[in-house]
């Protein structure tokens, strides 16, 4: 795969001179690379991505209907990185090894006697099970809005559904962030995902924020389960 993980692992390789006698296939089907999610994370260890972080916090909140809490952490930093810096940064380096190649489909390729790394779960997931599910847009204000030093982790204060259900808030700037619905339920119930009502509401209602632009949406689901798998015979 041609995603986070794989990518990672190819530019890991590369820039550790571990390609200069091996080839490397990269199965991936994108037509294109571009920005098409956001990843945070703390930054526990050193990393070699700084430069494609959009922003750095030592200091983020969760809020319940009833109070807020403000934490800080110096040590362990939250981080976001853009996926379109991150694409261009390890694609151009990538690009420069003729030992390494994209490919769309694994029949494309001769694998036998090959080192296979698969970060991509084979088969239909159970929708039944937990995950969480969620969409996020990056909208910008004419105006100065947001305190650009203070996460706003999880926001309780939403409807919950008789499941779990918080609005995540990273401002980039004081006039632009990332707001996301997240929910934790299984992905059988259609009445969770009209996310871009929730997402209008929750802005104008709660951040109180009445004109803006969006930028960039994102949408995904991650199973928070192990998926079982049945030997082939």
């Amino acid at each position: 795969g041609g995603g986070c993980a794989g990518l990672s692992l190819a530019y890991e390789l590369e820039i550790n001179n571990k390609l200069k006698e091996k080839t490397l296939a990269i199965i991936e089907n994108r037509e294109e690379y571009k920005r098409d999610k956001t990843w945070s994370f703390w930054r526990v260890f050193d990393h070699n991505f700084e430069d494609c972080v959009i922003k750095s916090w030592n200091n983020f909140t969760i809020n319940t209907a009833e109070n807020s809490n403000e934490l800080t952490n110096k040590k362990f930093p939250y981080q976001s990185i853009d996926s379109g810096k991150f694409y261009k940064k390890i694609n151009s380096k990538l690009n420069l090894n003729p030992n390494v190649s994209f490919f769309k489909n694994l029949n494309e390729i001769y694998s036998e006697n090959s080192l296979v790394f698969n970060s991509v779960i084979d088969g239909e997931l159970d929708k039944s099970k937990l995950w969480q599910h969620f969409q996020g847009i990056e909208i910008e204000t004419s105006k100065n809005i947001f305190d650009d030093e203070i996460v706003n982790l999880m926001d309780f204060n939403c409807d919950q559904k008789n499941d779990v259900h918080f609005f995540y808030t990273l401002p980039f700037s004081k006039n632009k962030a990332l707001i996301e619905t997240t929910w934790l339920s299984n992905l059988n119930d259609q009445n969770l995902m009209d996310y871009d009502l929730q997402l209008e509401n929750y802005i104008k209602n709660n951040l109180g924020i009445k004109s803006y632009k969006i930028n960039f949406m994102e949408k995904g689901a991650i199973p928070l389960f192990y998926p079982s798998f049945k030997n082939k015979k």
